[in-house]
C-alpha cells in the first residue's frame, strides 16, 4: 500500500488522498481480479486436457471390450474394407473422436479415417498398449496434436490380439477452454465493478473523516499536534466512547502522577479504562463526565485542579486540567492574613476601648481602679496564651491557636481547648497540622457562630507517635448522611469568595490525612453540634 502510494506521488497523480486511495484501490482490485482469472484458468486447461485424455481412453475401452473386433481383427486382412474398418468408423462418428484406430501385434494399423494410411505402421509406439496397459496422453500423430486414449485389444481366450487407439482433437479442448474465457471474463467484470463500487464509497468516507486532506497535510497535522500537545502547559487526556484513554500528553501525566512511557509517549495508559488509570474518585467522576459542570474542582494527590470537558463527535471527550495549587495556597495565605487582619483589627478595638475606659477612670481620680482594671485586662492575655502553650508545646500550632481564640471572641464565640489536650513539641510536620487545624477551626467557627450558645472546642493529644485532633462545635451538626460527602471536593453550604470556588477545606484536611497515613471523619459531638476528628499514625518523632 505504501509502496503504491509512493509511486502514486512520483508519477504525479492527484494529492488528495482520497483520490490515493480510490485509484489504489482500484489498482489493487483490478490486479487480484487478474491474477485470479489467471489462476482458475491455468487449472481449468490441465482439467480439459485431463478429461479429453480419459473420454478418449474410455471410447477405446468401449471399443476393445466389443469380442467381435478382436474376431474380425484376427480374421481378415488389412484393407479398407474389412469389418474392422467399419466398425472402427461407426464408432468414431457415433462419438465425434477424431479417429479410432485398431493395431494388431505388429503395430500395423486395420483401421483409419484415411484409408489410405491402412496397412502402415502407427506413427507413435504401441508397444504399452500391446505389453497389456492402458495409456493416456497427449502427442502428435499423423492427424496433428490430439488427446489419446490406448488400451490392448483382447481375444476371447484371453490373449492380447491388438490395441484400440482412440484419439480427440487438441483443438477441440482448445476451443472449450477458450469458449470458457468469456464466461470467466464477465464475472471478473462484475468482481471489477463490485470492487470499484465499494473502493468509490470507502474513499468517499475517508473523504468525509480527512476533510479532503493530502496525506503531506495529515502528516504535518498529526506532527503539530504532538508537538502542541507535548509542549503546552496545560494537561489534556482524551478518552473514547467506552471511558477508555486515548492520549495523556506530558503535562497531564504529571498533574496527575502518572508515569509516562520512557520515551515521553502515553502508549501503555493508552486503551486502559480511566478508572483503572487513576483509580476510583471524583477525578476520574469529572473526567468522565458523571459529574458536570465549567471549571470543576478536584483533588489529585498534592495537586488542586480545574477541569474542564468537551464532548466529541465519535461519542469520546477531551478533558483538559490546569494547575490551581499554587493559587490556592495563595488564596489560603490570604484567608490567613486576612485572619490575621481581622484579629488585629479586633484587638485595635478591643485596645481602644480598654485605653478610654482607663482615660476615663484616670480624669475621674479613680487611680486604684484604673490599676486594677490595667491589672485585670494583662492577666487575661496572658492567661489565655498560657493555658495554650502550657498545653500545645509546638509554636506554631500555640500560635495559631491565639490567633484564633482572638477571632473567635470578635465573632462572639468562646474557643477553649479540651481538658486532655496535650501535645508535645515533637511534631514532624508542623506546617501540615496547621493547615489541618486551621480548616477545622474556620469550618467550626462559621457554623457555631449563629448558634444559640456558640461553643469551639479543640483537643490536641499524642497517642505514642501518633496525633489525634478533635474540633467540636454547637452548630447544626452533618446529617449522617452527608458524613462522607462533605469531605467530596467542591462541596460546600459557604456562598463562594471573590478570589477562589469554596469546597476544598475539608477535602484537604482529608488528602493531607491519607497522605500521612491518617484518616479523617466526621460524627456528632456529645451536645450536639459536629466533631471532626484527624488521626495522623506517624506525626511525632
Amino acid at each position: 500500500m505504501r509502496f503504491l502510494l509512493m509511486s502514486a506521488r512520483r508519477l504525479g497523480l492527484p494529492r488528495r488522498a482520497v483520490s490515493q486511495i480510490l485509484l489504489t484501490q482500484l489498482a489493487i482490485a483490478g490486479g487480484v481480479v487478474l491474477l485470479a482469472t489467471g489462476l482458475f484458468l491455468a487449472p481449468l486447461g490441465a482439467q480439459l486436457d485431463d478429461q479429453a485424455m480419459r473420454r478418449a481412453l474410455a471410447i477405446a475401452q468401449s471399443a476393445a471390450a466389443d469380442p467381435s473386433l478382436a474376431a474380425d481383427l484376427l480374421g481378415s486382412e488389412a484393407s479398407a474394407d474389412t469389418p474392422v474398418q467399419a466398425a472402427a468408423e461407426r464408432i468414431r462418428r457415433a462419438t465425434g473422436a477424431e479417429y479410432v484406430v485398431v493395431v494388431d501385434l505388429d503395430g500395423i494399423r486395420r483401421s483409419h479415417p484415411s484409408p489410405g494410411l491402412i496397412g502402415r505402421h502407427v506413427s507413435t509406439d504401441p508397444a504399452d498398449a500391446l505389453a497389456g496397459r492402458e495409456v493416456m496422453e497427449i502427442d502428435e500423430g499423423t492427424l496433428g496434436r490430439s488427446a489419446r486414449g490406448k488400451v490392448p485389444l483382447v481375444a476371447a481366450d484371453g490373449e492380447i490380439v491388438g490395441a484400440v487407439s482412440v484419439g480427440i482433437a487438441y483443438d477441440s479442448v482448445h476451443d472449450r477452454l477458450l469458449g470458457a474465457i468469456p464466461g470467466l471474463l464477465a464475472y471478473a467484470g462484475g468482481a471489477l465493478a463490485a470492487g470499484a463500487l465499494a473502493a468509490y464509497l470507502l474513499s468517499r468516507r475517508i473523504q468525509r473523516q480527512t476533510r479532503d486532506l493530502a496525506f503531506s497535510d495529515i502528516a504535518g497535522l498529526l506532527a503539530e499536534r504532538e508537538a502542541m500537545l507535548h509542549s503546552i502547559r496545560e494537561g489534556v487526556i482524551a478518552l473514547d466512547r467506552e471511558g477508555r484513554v486515548r492520549l495523556v500528553n506530558d503535562e497531564a501525566a504529571r498533574l496527575l502522577g502518572l508515569t509516562p512511557d520512557p520515551d515521553g509517549s502515553s502508549g501503555l495508559l493508552a486503551g486502559r479504562p480511566l478508572e483503572d488509570v487513576l483509580g476510583a474518585g471524583r477525578t476520574a467522576d469529572v473526567l468522565s463526565g458523571r459529574v458536570t459542570g465549567r471549571d470543576l474542582l478536584t483533588v489529585q494527590g498534592p495537586r488542586v485542579l480545574v477541569a474542564n470537558r468537551m464532548p466529541t463527535e465519535d461519542g469520546g471527550a477531551v478533558a483538559t486540567l490546569r494547575d490551581r495549587t499554587e493559587l490556592e495556597h495563595l488564596g489560603r495565605e490570604l484567608d490567613s492574613t486576612r485572619g490575621l487582619i481581622d484579629a488585629l483589627r479586633a484587638q485595635d478595638h478591643e485596645h481602644a476601648n480598654r485605653l478610654h475606659t482607663l482615660l476615663g477612670l484616670l480624669e475621674l481620680g479613680l487611680y486604684e481602679e484604673a490599676g486594677e482594671f490595667v491589672t485585670e485586662v494583662v492577666g487575661v492575655h496572658r492567661s489565655t496564651a498560657e493555658q495554650v502553650t502550657e498545653k500545645v508545646h509546638d509554636p506554631l500550632l500555640a500560635a495559631l491557636l491565639v490567633g484564633k481564640a482572638t477571632v473567635a471572641a470578635e465573632r462572639g464565640v468562646p474557643l477553649r481547648l479540651a481538658r486532655t489536650t496535650l501535645l508535645p513539641d515533637r511534631v514532624v510536620d508542623p506546617g501540615g497540622l496547621v493547615t489541618i487545624l486551621g480548616n477545622l477551626l474556620d469550618n467550626a467557627l462559621d457554623a457555631a457562630a449563629g448558634s444559640a450558645a456558640p461553643l469551639v472546642e479543640v483537643e490536641l493529644r499524642a497517642e505514642g507517635r501518633a496525633a489525634v485532633l478533635r474540633v467540636r462545635d454547637s452548630g447544626p451538626g452533618v446529617p449522617a448522611a452527608r458524613r462522607e460527602e462533605i469531605f467530596t471536593e467542591g462541596w460546600s453550604t459557604k456562598q463562594p469568595k471573590a478570589h477562589r470556588e469554596r469546597g476544598l477545606g475539608l477535602a484537604l484536611v482529608r488528602r493531607l490525612a491519607e497522605r500521612q497515613g491518617g484518616s479523617a471523619r466526621a460524627g456528632e459531638a456529645a451536645d450536639g453540634g459536629a466533631e471532626f476528628s484527624v488521626v495522623l499514625p506517624e506525626a511525632l518523632r
